[in-house]
């Protein structure tokens, strides 16, 4: 295809050599005067008038033609000559006269004229415009239909004249062209159903007039074929357009008005080559530097290009500046009527905003273009510009964005950036379904990802819109298909090919729907959002060093947005990262100063505000209560009514004086903001640690407040309701449980607890505190264990509480799951990071993470659940990790009198354990140290006993202090003394063991590394025989290039020129045909047998010669030695009757040259040595010979005395070998036989075999194959 982009079959892109033809050739049949004849003078004078120099005004002229009653050609000639000076108006005129005029004669004498006339019609409808300009009356006279009608009268009318005049084809064709391009594009059709609309019908009607036009004039009429490829264009059917285009250029290579090279360009270009289709419009810019149509094509190509870089890129700007500058603006100076120039330029003003240019420039594209695509474009800019005004005109906008949509079809074949602006003015509307529809088929269609950025924001704008107006609304499908599309955006930042400049919005968006759920993906967004800022920061190298790196990372990040900043610091802080969270909340402080000082009219007093309030949240969080006083106080300097300020305080007074100053701070604060929710929120919490337990749970302090709250503040507080759920739960939790009346109403108490739970989730249904208390419910009254764990699993992954943890112990050291949930679950660094585990045990010590590692009631329980843990499994381990745990509880809490008892306890259950133990699972120390454990029980039971408020019975636990001291003593010390024999008598077996073992692993590596000796030494000798095989491959390559060099200094040599020719071998007695008597005697003693002994001689030889063996045989036969023992053998079989013929195979030769070539073969074939792989390479030459004359024969009876004579004649032949050969084959005989010795054989004995077979096909012989020698 490349070859004929120019019309050179080398694609050369040089100038054509000058050529006449190169001038444009439209008018140039016009001659510069005309001489008009006149009546009644004499024959040679006539009236000349100038063509070149017309008159305005035609009438004069007209006048003349009329009086003098000229032809029609005259009339013809004078229009034309007009219309080559752009007046066409005039040029209508005076043929319309003239066809006046002519309406006397014959009316074939109009064909000439109304052709001129439609063509002169076509012309001024392809300048009229299309739509009537804005602001004039209503009048069709001058558009472009009111022209495509009057050039429709005039080919009906001359259609009637004569409907196959030549002419009227090519008329008609482009009247059809003319006419689709008014009417509007068909929309989309479902997959294979024909496209049947007006538009398409037409343009098949202009290929066929097209068509006949070409027929009429035998192919020949290039115009035709340019027209029908125009039309095949429009249809889409880009090949064959091109085709077209192609064969025009193929023909009139010089060709430039029309120039063929557009089309192809524009051809190559819908086909995808857009590289060469700017080589095609180059050439045409070559051939005609002032082509407007080649510069403003040649202008879109580099806009396209630029289109592919950023607007920030520093490719964009030179690209975009060449599409501009050089080709668009020629091609503006060249015709500033020129649509599609108009359409160019108008987007350039577009972003200048030179609203009066773009809508002229607009309107001139619209009006005068016979292209739909330019005309969509026009209203485009008339719909962008609109747009983009302070107040748009919405419906105006929205009239043209239709409108531009439809010129390209409309549906599933619209303009995209129309329906994009469409779905711009509907949300702007505030029609948010309609626009997220429109998106929604945008999205089906183009996968454009700018339609997924609009309508993920508007799904999120709707989730965010309900989170703001507190309707409980299930939201959870918008959010999912928000972040689908999001995240698909987000995607496609990361493919080259697409080029796509990351936006920032996207990635709020996405930290904004993940900041519940996936607090981490949201945090990575806000950080990318940091990154990109920064990236587009100048001068944002760093110097060198890494604390200069730190430094300036810290110093570009206060050149960041302040909100941005505080919301990273937030996210840091709900993961308990608080020195990053502080980080980033000092930096957005200093942001914020920096923001105030570049715009002192932008108010950052509520961003301070904010941000110094999270910074003191950190502080406190992190323990530094006296700093986050400090900020309390500063921000209660600046603003006296904060009252989340002066909470905290009066929470830090609470927390550092529970007793003084924490209690007075608290009242003040609620007497001056008892209404703030948050401050009753925070008194009541207050209540439940400072109260004193009330009897009846109605004269509860707690209570009442609660209750205060729900009935005169908000009915729906979500804290009370949890609070008073959790008294209720409390106090069920205490309640006697003896007769089944109490328990009934310890049940409903319960019930009561639960009801309020329930009410706070459905306010809240991801109230964590709520659900907790209703698992709990669970457990203490229905004891449904397992319910409560998915409950305590769940709000484990929302609440970052202890209690919860706590919780989840209980639950499973009540389902005795300790192995099970061990197992089940990927531990982690236990006791400090993991705080997810499903474990009793793990849950215990992930509640000791949460600043509870000095809670003594927690390490007593992690003690009893290792208790019972090593009750289960019976293991000392597990059972000195719970006495561990108990000696931590004991610490944190001597006063506890209980924490000793759980020690005394866990010793008991130890020293039990340790005597059940079979000897072998215990040792004398693990028997040594429960014994002295057992003492340490036995005195503190005593302690405990003898104590004011023992945990137990005293009667109890002198008991168990008897039993350890009576019976558990004596126990231990019978397991001390078995435990010493046990270990004693083993010992040497112990001992012995541990020989053998050491010894069987000494064994095993000394087998290992002989087994790994013999695979090297194997590995070694594969090596060397490779080696060896590659040293006597290359020996024998060698070998076979200086035998390749003495055959051929055997077989040529010089003649008397100088030049190398092949030796000739004697010639023979002449083979005698059949039927033909022999005039000499036979040369051989043997020609006198008969031909019956001949053909069974003949028909053994055949049989016990194979294919292969028939090459060999001449190679046998060559030698001086075999053929004088030959003729012996023959002889003394003489009077036998047994005679055998030749071994070489008979060809079929109709020529004394043939037979000639055959002598030399076998000739040169004897000059062989008998070695096999001297016979292989024989046998190759020799089959490449006989392959030359595959046609073979088998000789019949009545040519056995022919055969006897030719068997005898090269039996007498004498040897042509020299003394030199005979030496060299004796010395190839040896190395044959030393090459055949060889163990390890060669690859090359393969292809012997297969030179072998292959000859085997070129023979017709029969029998077992002889081996070779």
């Amino acid at each position: 295809m490349a070859p004929l982009l120019n019309g050179f079959p080398n694609g050369a892109s040089g100038h054509l050599p000058n050529d006449p033809t190169l001038v444009t050739l439209r008018f140039s049949d016009i001659p510069p005067q005309i001489d008009i004849p006149v009546r009644g003078l004499e024959a040679e004078e006539a009236v000349e008038v100038n063509l070149e120099e017309l008159l305005d005004d035609p009438t004069e002229l007209c006048t003349l033609l009329e009086q003098e009653g000229v032809g029609k050609q005259y009339w013809m000639i004078i229009a034309l000559a007009y219309a080559k000076q752009a007046k066409v108006d005039h040029a209508i005129e005076i043929i319309s006269k003239g066809l006046g005029i002519l309406n006397r004669g014959d009316p074939k004498e109009k064909l000439g004229p109304l052709s001129l006339t439609c063509w002169l019609y076509l012309w001024k409808s392809r300048e009229a415009p299309r739509v009537l300009p804005e602001g004039q009356p209503a009048n069709e006279t001058g558009l472009k239909d009111f022209y495509l009608q009057a050039a429709t009268g005039c080919l009906n009318e001359a259609s009637r004249i004569n409907p196959a005049f030549p002419p009227l084809f090519l008329a008609k064709g482009v009247l059809y062209l003319l006419r689709a391009s008014l009417q509007p594009p068909s929309k989309a059709a479902a997959p294979g159903v024909p496209d049947i609309s007006d538009r398409v019908e037409t343009l098949r009607q202009s290929i066929k007039c097209f068509e006949d036009a070409l027929r009429v004039s035998a192919g020949r009429n290039l115009m035709a074929t340019l027209g029908r490829a125009r039309a095949h264009f429009s249809l889409g059917k880009y090949a064959e357009a091109l085709e077209g285009y192609q064969e025009v250029l193929l023909k009139t290579p010089h060709l430039q008005d029309p120039d063929p090279r557009i089309g192809i360009g524009c051809c190559l270009w819908q086909l995808g080559h857009k590289d060469e289709a700017r080589e095609a419009w180059e050439r045409a810019l070559d051939l005609n530097p002032d082509s407007k149509i080649a510069n403003i094509l040649l202008g879109l190509y580099y806009i396209h290009d630029s289109s592919h870089y950023a607007t920030t890129d520093p490719s964009f700007g030179p690209i975009y500046k060449k599409a501009m500058t050089v080709y668009t603006q020629k091609a503006f100076k060249l015709d500033k009527e020129l649509p599609l120039t108009c359409a160019t330029f108008g987007s350039y003003f577009m972003m200048r905003k030179s609203w009066a240019t773009v809508d002229n420039l607009a309107r001139k594209a619209i009006e005068h273009t016979d292209v739909n695509a330019v005309a969509s474009d026009g209203w485009y800019l008339l719909a962008r510009k609109e747009h983009y005004q302070d107040r748009p005109d919405l419906v105006k906008a929205n009239d043209f964005y239709q409108k531009a949509d439809l010129a390209r079809g409309g549906g599933d074949k619209g303009y995209l950036p129309a329906r994009f602006g469409l779905v711009q003015i509907q949300i702007l509307q505030r029609d948010y379904d309609g626009a997220k529809f429109r998106l929604e088929k945008i999205i089906q269609q183009s996968k454009s990802t700018e339609a997924m950025m609009i309508l993920g924001a508007l799904h999120a704008e709707d989730v965010f819109r309900s989170q703001i107006s507190g309707i409980k609304e299930d939201k959870s499908a918008e959010v999912k298909k928000a972040t689908t599309l999001l995240e698909a955006v987000r995607l496609a930042w990361k493919d080259p090919q697409k080029k796509m400049t990351p936006d920032t919005s996207v990635l709020v968006y996405l930290a904004r729907l993940y900041e519940t759920d996936h607090p981490d993906k949201a945090l990575q967004c806000l950080q990318q959002v940091e990154q990109m800022t920064i990236n587009d920061m100048p001068n944002k190298e760093p110097p060198e060093g890494a604390d200069a790196d730190e430094a300036w990372s810290a110093k570009l990040r206060e050149q960041l947005s302040p909100q941005l900043l505080c919301d990273i610091g937030c996210f840091h802080f709900n993961a308990e990262k608080l020195d990053q969270a502080r980080e980033f909340f000092q930096t957005a402080l200093n942001a914020c100063v920096k923001a105030g000082e570049k715009d002192e009219g932008t108010d950052t007093d509520a961003l301070v505000t904010t941000i110094s309030y999270n910074l003191a949240r950190t502080y406190e969080a992190a323990g530094l209560l006296e700093e986050a006083k400090q900020v309390y106080e500063g921000l209660l300097a600046r603003h006296e009514d904060y009252t989340d300020a002066r909470t905290r305080l009066a929470y830090i007074e609470l927390r550092q004086n529970p007793t003084e100053d924490g209690p007075k701070a608290m009242a003040a604060l609620y007497e001056t903001d008892s209404m703030n929710l948050e401050v009753r929120s925070l008194f009541g919490w207050y209540l439940s640690k400072a109260k004193r337990r009330a009897p009846n749970i109605a004269e509860d302090q707690e209570q009442r407040h609660y209750k205060h709250t729900l009935q005169h503040h908000d009915k729906h507080d979500r804290y009370s309701l949890t609070g008073m759920g959790n008294l209720y739960l409390t106090t069920a939790r205490e309640m006697r449980r003896d007769t089944d009346q109490d328990k009934e109403k310890r049940r409903k108490t319960y019930e009561k607890a639960v009801e309020f739970y329930d009410k706070a989730l459905q306010l809240d249904p991801r109230n964590a505190y709520a659900a907790q208390g209703i698992a709990i419910a669970l457990v203490e009254d229905r004891k449904d264990l397992t319910a409560a764990v998915q409950l305590f699993s769940k709000i484990r992954d929302t609440v970052k509480d202890p209690s919860v943890y706590v919780n989840l112990g209980h639950v499973f050291a009540e389902l005795k799951q300790y192995s099970r949930s061990i197992e089940s679950v990927s531990i982690g660094p236990a006791l400090h990071t993991n705080l997810l585990e499903t474990t009793n045990t793990l849950q215990y010590e992930a509640a000791l993470t949460h600043n509870r590692a000095s809670d003594p009631q927690i390490l007593a329980c992690l003690g009893r659940v290792w208790l019972l843990k090593g009750k289960q499994d019976k293991s000392p381990s597990a059972m000195k990790t719970a006495l561990s745990y108990s000696h931590r509880a004991l610490a944190l809490a001597p006063q506890q009198i209980h924490f000793q008892f759980n020690i005394a306890f866990v010793q008991i259950q130890l020293a039990q354990l340790i005597h059940i133990l079979p000897e072998s699972q215990r040792s004398l120390e693990d028997v040594m140290k429960a014994s002295e454990g057992l003492e340490e029980a036995i005195e503190s039971f005593g302690e405990i006993a003898q104590s004011k408020n023992p945990p137990y019975p005293r009667h109890d636990i002198e008991q168990r202090a008897n039993m350890g001291r009576n019976t558990m003593r004596r126990q231990l010390e019978r397991a001390v003394q078995s435990q010493t024999e046990y270990e004693e008598k083993n010992a040497a077996k112990l001992q012995e063991a541990r020989e053998l073992r050491d010894a069987e692993i000494r064994r095993r590596e000394a087998e290992k590394r002989k087994v790994e000796e013999q695979k090297e030494a194997e590995r070694q000798k594969i090596r060397e025989e490779r080696d060896k095989m590659a040293q006597l491959s290359r020996e024998l390559a060698e070998k076979r290039t200086e035998e390749e060099r003495r055959r051929q200094e055997a077989e040529y040599t010089t003649d008397e020129e100088g030049e190398r020719v092949k030796r000739t071998k004697k010639k023979g007695g002449k083979r005698k045909k059949k039927g033909e008597d022999s005039d000499t005697g036979t040369e051989a003693g043997d020609g006198t047998e008969d031909k019956a002994v001949k053909k069974t001689r003949r028909k053994k030889k055949a049989q016990s010669t194979e294919p292969s063996s028939a090459v060999g045989s001449s190679n046998e036969e060559g030698g001086a030695t075999k053929s004088k023992r030959k003729r012996k053998r023959l002889a003394r079989r003489a009077g036998k009757e047994d005679k055998f013929k030749s071994q070489e195979m008979v060809v079929d030769s109709e020529s004394e040259d043939d037979r000639q070539a055959a002598a030399q073969l076998t000739n040169g074939q004897a000059s062989n040595d008998e070695d096999g792989d001297t016979e292989m390479r024989d046998a190759e030459d020799s089959q490449t010979v006989t392959r030359q004359k595959p046609k073979k024969r088998v000789i019949e009876d009545d040519e056995d005395e022919d055969e006897d004579k030719d068997e005898d004649e090269d039996e007498d032949e004498p040897s042509n070998k020299t003394t030199a050969e005979v030496d060299a084959e004796e010395h190839d005989d040896r190395n044959g036989a030393s090459f055949a010795d060889n163990p390890h054989g060669d690859p090359v004995d393969e292809r012997v075999g297969a030179a072998g077979d292959a000859g085997a096909k070129e023979l017709t012989m029969s029998g077992a194959p002889t081996i070779l020698s």
